[in-house]
């Protein structure tokens, strides 16, 4: 996320720090790389002046002048502008309308609407435990209102039965009835889009508000078209009664341009981020969290709650008395590699880890992808439970039978087999307290506790243990990620690649 970007930044801001005194001149120099950072990041003219007129005005304070480290106080006053410039704070989604809480979701043709429309349904029956209905509107784009019965038979959330030859005005009149009489808390209203914004499309949305009465208009915008996705918003903002913003495939836009010029130009708040194709891939979006991982301060407090949602207290349970007893066998390594996978993988979970971009060279370099803890797994399952929990047994007419099921290597085998032995003896090393029964403490979390991760304002000193990456070694333990500071070098070990 925002790669291009953080490089760029970062190599800035590296500048900056390496100096004692700053003077006005030094300043205004690493401002005018910032600018053209941004610039080249298709972040808005007007976004961009106004950003860097407000960071100079504090930049060059007697404040910055008298600090003992002036690189990093800048560092810390473009990180609150950021924050600012991207929102200030979470604004969550009003479901408190209702019931039903009608939500209209809008946006052009090929910005992910009606699989956004399926995310947001299944967020929010597994979030806030609300019973969704969802309902297409689309009846102009071949196979539109199918697509969305089946994203929604896939995630059991309930959609209106399609009609044929039904208007979009009748659709809604026909499931705002349903959602009422079938005790509906939420209804969501896949909309239809068009190549462009025209007259005939604003109509249209306009007449279905009117029936409706949406609570929530929510448009869903392709970060990646970048000022596109700006001005689309702010066209539409202009035409009807917007609250929020989707952006989809956040996770590939190396610049941002559009997440960092949106609520400056639309006024409206990004309210979610979709980072990738499976239903679970959409975040809550946090403006401060961004601003952190767009300095190469990593995102740790989305980190420790992607691992509360995903992780399986019991099965963690099972795995940690079996450690206590000095056991651990293929089938609980198993376990922690999906653990890993269900986390985002081994990128998704360096994407959040302060000090990262330093190590991007060794990451490359020793070619790290998910494929390998997805191939890890293949091995394993093709292995029988007698070899799963004895791999002495494994001899070479078993790993050749392995390799064949898994579509693997013999060689591959053998690196796993030498992963595990080394994992299990570290995992005996914790003795009675075992590793998970230490590490998925997270379950006992709360969420205020987890935000209280995040509630301080970031000092100087943390800035740059955050970009130097040595606050790895104070971030809570997570299944199958090393919480020492020597991360990379823990991480190839884990997936069976040296360095």
């Amino acid at each position: 996320m925002f790669d291009t970007l953080s490089d760029r930044l970062s190599s800035v801001f590296s500048k900056l720090t390496g100096r004692g005194l700053l003077t006005e001149a030094n300043v205004d120099d690493a401002l005018r790389e910032v600018r053209r950072a941004l610039l080249e990041a298709d972040v808005a003219l007007e976004v961009v002046k106004d950003f860097l007129a407000k960071v100079r005005e504090k930049a060059i304070g007697e404040e910055v002048i008298k600090s003992v480290s002036p690189g990093q106080t800048v560092i810390k006053i473009v990180n609150d502008q950021l924050t600012e410039l991207l929102g200030s704070e979470n604004v969550e989604l009003n479901l408190r309308s209702g019931p039903p809480s009608i939500i209209m979701m809008v946006g052009l043709q090929g910005s992910g609407k009606t699989t956004t429309s399926a995310k947001l349904g299944n967020y929010i029956r597994n979030k806030s435990k609300l019973k969704t209905l969802m309902a297409s509107l689309d009846v102009t784009r071949p196979a539109a209102q199918e697509q969305l019965e089946i994203l929604g038979a896939e995630n059991d959330i309930e959609t209106l039965p399609i009609i044929k030859g039904q208007k979009p005005t009748e659709i809604t009149k026909r499931a705002c009835k349903e959602a009422k009489l079938g005790g509906f808390d939420v209804l969501i209203l896949d909309t239809a889009g068009r190549m462009n914004v025209d007259d005939e499309l604003m109509d249209e949305l306009r007449s279905v508000n009117k029936i409706a009465e949406a609570h929530n208009v929510i448009l869903v915008a392709d970060s990646l078209t970048g000022q596109d996705a700006v001005n689309v918003a702010d066209t539409f903002s202009k035409k009807i009664p917007l609250t929020g913003v989707i952006l989809t495939r956040l996770d590939g836009d190396a610049r941002g341009g559009a997440a960092l010029s949106m609520r400056h130009v639309t006024g409206k708040p990004i309210l979610f981020a979709g980072i990738g194709e499976k239903i679970e891939n959409l975040e809550e979006f946090y403006p401060d969290r961004v601003s952190n991982r767009i300095l190469g301060m990593g995102d740790v407090v989305s980190l420790v709650e992607k691992a509360k949602e995903t992780i399986d207290a019991d099965k963690a349970n099972k795995i940690a008395k079996k450690i206590s007893k000095g056991i651990f066998d293929l089938e609980d390594m198993a376990q922690q590699l999906k653990q890993m996978s269900k986390m985002g993988g081994i990128t998704g979970i360096l994407g959040m880890l302060p000090g990262i971009n330093k190590v991007k060279k060794q990451m490359a370099e020793s070619n790290i992808n998910d494929q390998i803890i997805n191939r890890q797994i293949a091995i394993i399952s093709s292995m029988t439970p007698k070899e799963k929990r004895n791999p002495k047994i494994l001899n070479a007419s078993r790993k050749r039978r392995i390799a064949m099921g898994s579509g693997t290597e013999v060689s591959e085998i053998n690196k796993l087999i030498k992963l595990y032995r080394q994992t299990s003896d570290m995992m005996k090393k914790f003795g009675k307290k075992g590793m998970l029964d230490q590490d998925l403490g997270l379950q006992d979390m709360d969420k205020s506790e987890i935000n209280k991760l995040n509630d301080s304002k970031l000092s100087e000193k943390m800035l740059s243990d955050l970009q130097n990456g040595s606050a790895g070694s104070k971030l809570p333990g997570l299944p199958g990620l090393p919480s020492s500071q020597n991360k990379l070098s823990n991480l190839l070990n884990i997936t069976g690649r040296k360095k």
